[in-house]
């Protein structure tokens, strides 16, 4: 097997793991609201969306192309001529190294429970590796400009506009009608919209990962830059996704439904149906926008709509702050990773530089896993109440949140008949 072929598969894994990790990191998008106002049950939630996720990444491939030749400059490789093999190295490392930057801040930002976009950090990789190799040269500035950075601040404020004029008619519509009436239908409608959003994911979203594994098969001589994308990388990023939704993402989920906006079920309705059509429709255009900013930016526009909702803005802060540092922060581990591989291959061969880091990826990747786990969030504990004074997943879910008051000599236990425990929440619910 040539150093090629093996670099060729860890970047194919690498490239369905991130995958993977988009489809957790992003279930919120779609659910989180569906989750928060009780129109879905947690795991039917991510179930549907699961599925949907499959099925609309079969809808296009426009995105796919996007990433696939407006991101790396291939005119600044030799991928036909005797450099070949050299040039096509050079370039799967660099895919490589993007991917990783990619992983690794998609798994810090699920740790934190901090809704940043993985289309950006999948962007910002790739954009520091190509730098890292090749120098300005090596990187499509225009096409990032018109296609990423652009719709990156555009979405999310355009998103908030329509989704606040949205809540606004629809309370304004419904004011005769009573609250719990109202949220009772809205509930209903949510399942639609939640839908529809989890279908624009799998649309937007599993297209980055096919035009990711396209160029590292370009770069590999198994493509030619003009084909079409091939029906094996559309499935297996299909599959990849859906299972990475299926597997829940909660920490995300939590904070998009209970850390911003305390939402009802017709601002959830009025979120997810601005975040679906504007998805659809720039994945329709070939746009890699980012759903993350579009959700986020229809659920904030949601408190905006609605007279007396509260709007968590340290939270928000903390939430823009996050989408700020995600192309530089992914761009920099890019940077790095390719000059480590680098490195290494300057001593022994480019494949061994490729194998160093991808062991450093599951290592940092097995760390964050297990400090997850100190404060775990679950289907169980998603939709228990934010703590005011908190602004992230680790602080509304640490030690604080689970104290108990202890019960005094004589005193009569908690739940004390079935009839109160089916009555009322329990102790530590209610403390949460």
């Amino acid at each position: 097997m040539t150093a090629t072929l093996i670099i060729l598969g860890i970047v194919v894994v690498t490239a369905l793991a991130f995958d993977f990790t988009n489809g957790f990191h992003d279930t919120a998008n779609a659910m989180a609201t569906s989750i928060a106002t009780g129109a879905l049950k947690p795991f039917t939630a991510v179930a549907i969306s699961a599925v949907l996720n499959l099925v609309g990444a079969f809808l296009s491939v426009n995105v796919a192309a996007t990433v696939a030749k407006g991101i790396v400059n291939l005119d600044s490789y030799d991928l036909t001529g005797a450099a070949a093999d050299t040039d096509g190295q050079a370039l799967l490392m660099v895919v490589f190294t993007g991917l990783i930057g990619g992983i690794i801040w998609n798994l810090f930002t699920w740790l934190l429970g901090m809704p940043s976009s993985s289309s950006h950090a999948l962007f910002g990789g790739l954009i520091g590796a190509a730098f890292a190799a090749m120098g300005s040269t090596g990187v499509e500035w225009s096409s990032i400009a018109g296609k990423i950075i652009i719709p990156a601040v555009a979405s999310p404020i355009i998103a908030a506009l329509v989704s606040a004029c949205a809540t606004f008619l629809i309370y304004w519509v419904t004011n005769t009608i009573p609250n719990k009436a109202k949220n009772e239908h809205f509930r209903h409608g949510q399942i639609v919209t939640a839908c529809l959003v989890s279908l624009a994911h799998g649309a937007g979203d599993a297209q980055k990962t096919m035009g990711v594994i396209f160029l590292a098969l370009v770069a590999s001589g198994h493509a030619v830059a003009d084909a079409r994308i091939p029906t094996w990388v559309i499935v297996s990023c299909a599959v990849a996704i859906a299972a990475g939704t299926m597997s829940g993402g909660w920490r995300v989920i939590r904070t998009l439904g209970k850390g911003l906006v305390e939402i009802e079920s017709p601002q959830g309705m009025a979120a997810e149906a601005t975040s679906a059509a504007i998805i659809l429709t720039s994945a329709t255009g070939g746009m890699a926008l980012s759903t993350t900013h579009v959700s986020t930016g229809s659920i904030l526009g949601t408190g905006l709509g609605r007279r007396g909702a509260e709007v968590r803005w340290g939270v928000a802060m903390r939430m823009v702050s996050a989408w700020l540092i995600t192309l530089p922060c992914a761009a920099f581990v890019g940077f790095a990773t390719w000059w480590l591989a680098h490195g290494v291959s300057s001593f022994t061969n480019v494949a061994t530089g490729a194998i160093v880091d991808f062991v450093l990826l599951l290592a940092m990747a097995a760390l964050i896993v297990i400090r997850s786990r100190m404060n775990p969030v679950d289907a169980s504990n998603v939709n228990n109440d934010w703590d005011p004074n908190s602004e992230s997943v680790d602080s509304s879910m640490g030690a604080g949140s689970d104290r108990k008051e202890p019960v005094a000599a004589g005193a009569a236990p908690v739940s004390a008949t079935k009839a109160e425990d089916a009555s009322a929440p329990s102790t530590a619910q209610e403390e949460r």
